[in-house]
């Protein structure tokens, strides 16, 4: 057995004390991680240079959830008038929607919630993603139209479904 004489690595600090090693962060953030509901101080742009743009962030800004909860408000109120145009004779189009309607009222809202809540979960974490934003923006024109169609539905200003 042979011993060698060579120092020991010493740690990589400079003269201030500061770590100046390897970069431990060699691969890009992963999607989920510990700090993704909760904790974290990132809120925009990379931890190296040039990472300003479609990274995942440790936290989120608040228009972000804003406009989640929006969409999530849109898309109960969608559920809500689509069960009071029901009620009065109208017929659903969906056959998706059909589906859930044939298996029941709680089963309806409930599937319809936890969908949208899932892809805004989605939306969410990958805000910084330019094709995302514009997802949410096509999701909120989307449901904003629908709400109003159900408005003219509801006042009887379009159709002629039984009041």
């Amino acid at each position: 057995m042979s011993t060698t004489d060579e120092p020991a690595d010493e740690p990589p600090f400079d003269a201030d004390g500061v770590y100046r090693g390897p970069d431990r962060r060699k691969s890009p953030t992963r999607l989920f991680s510990k700090f993704t509901f909760y904790g974290g101080r990132r809120l925009t742009g990379g931890r190296r240079p040039g990472e300003n743009r479609e990274v995942f962030v440790d936290r989120y800004p608040l228009w972000i959830w804003v406009m989640l909860t929006v969409f999530l408000v849109l898309n109960l109120l969608d559920a809500h008038f689509t069960l009071i145009y029901l009620q009065r004779g109208g017929e659903e189009a969906n056959p998706v929607a059909v589906q859930l309607l044939n298996a029941g009222m709680g089963g309806f809202i409930g599937v319809k919630a936890f969908g949208v809540g899932l892809g805004s979960v989605v939306f969410c974490m990958l805000n910084n993603f330019r094709n995302a934003r514009i997802g949410v923006v096509l999701a909120l024109t989307f449901y904003q139209l629908l709400l109003c169609y159900h408005m003219l539905l509801y006042f009887g200003k379009w159709g002629n479904v039984i009041s």
